[in-house]
């Protein structure tokens, strides 16, 4: 009787020793979860202020992109939205901004898809108001037009309104810009450079002197044995009725393609290029026997010319530390 209650006293205090092993293991093991809860709360806290930090530092440093715009929307982020990626990417250290110059277009956009998009004053005041610091604006003008003439001007209102202010070169500024736009243009075309296809890319035109940039694309492509390569512009000269001498006087041509000299595929290149009116390019080379093609692809689409700019943008960022 005495042996029977000694093992039952014995079995009661080793389920006793287990069971207060396993409590202490669970407590172990409650305060390990427990700290590494806090370690990893702590971890994202720091975290958290890693990414406003950074933010804002990126908002005293802004590279303002300075388009004209367009309200073709699957064309303006296919070009102008590629280009402000590139420069995002180029330069991560800045907050990237939009602005249009085409009230128009900005007000149309806002009507019809409630989208906002500022225009350059409200984009400067903007920054202002957001303490910037640094301001670099690249425009992504093909020339140094009128529109560039007025960017520059009403930067000047501004310019005591930051710290560090630079304004970036347009598209087609130095002789190394000419001969890159001439050698991407080319290349994205080349499938149809075979000798009895004109391949005429249609630019804007402007009445400012720098309209002569279009004739020194030429001389440039041609220059690089681009012999098929047309430009023309639809508000000046080269015009469209240049072109299709030129063309007749080759006399070995039996189709034409045709596709714009601008950074969008907007209302020109849609319309005027590759409309099915009477005046359009499309229907007066149809009217002169030729097969037409036409291709709806902005120059921003094309990762050289994106590169362009992202060293534009450079070349204006290095001019602050001078």
């Amino acid at each position: 009787m005495m042996k029977k209650r000694f093992a039952a006293f014995l079995a009661a205090a080793l389920m006793g020793t287990m069971i207060l092993s396993g409590c202490g293991s669970k407590k172990e093991e409650t305060k390990a979860a427990e700290t590494t809860a806090e370690t990893a709360a702590e971890t994202k806290v720091d975290e958290t202020k890693a990414a406003e930090t950074t933010a804002g530092e990126a908002a005293e440093k802004v590279i303002m992109v300075v388009s004209f715009g367009t309200s073709y929307n699957d064309s303006r982020e296919a070009t102008i939205g590629a280009i402000e990626t590139a420069i995002a990417d180029a330069y991560p250290e800045y907050e990237v901004r939009r602005a249009f110059t085409s009230q128009i277009i900005i007000d149309k956009l806002k009507e019809r898809d409630g989208l906002e998009i500022d225009n350059v004053e409200e984009a400067l005041d903007r920054a202002v108001a957001d303490g910037v610091k640094t301001l670099v604006v690249q425009p992504t003008h093909l020339m140094d037009g009128y529109e560039y003439t007025d960017l520059a001007d009403a930067l000047k209102d501004y310019e005591d309104k930051f710290e560090q202010v630079a304004l970036a070169a347009p598209l087609l500024t130095s002789d190394e810009d000419f001969d890159a736009v001439a050698k991407a243009i080319a290349e994205e075309t080349a499938s149809y450079d075979d000798g009895e296809t004109a391949i005429c890319f249609m630019g804007h035109g402007t009445e400012a002197d720098s309209n002569g940039i279009y004739a020194k694309l030429q001389e440039k492509m041609t220059a690089a044995s681009y012999e098929n390569y047309y430009i023309g512009t639809v508000e000046a000269e080269p015009s469209l009725e240049d072109l299709l001498a030129a063309i007749k006087e080759k006399g070995t041509y039996t189709k034409v393609v045709l596709e714009p000299l601008m950074v969008v595929a907007g209302d020109h290149a849609n319309n005027d290029m590759a409309g099915d009116e009477e005046d359009s390019w499309k229907s007066q080379f149809e009217a002169e026997g030729y097969e037409v093609e036409c291709i709806l692809k902005g120059l921003g689409e094309l990762p050289a010319i994106q590169d362009i700019y992202v060293a534009h943008t450079q070349a204006a960022i290095d001019s602050l530390a001078k």
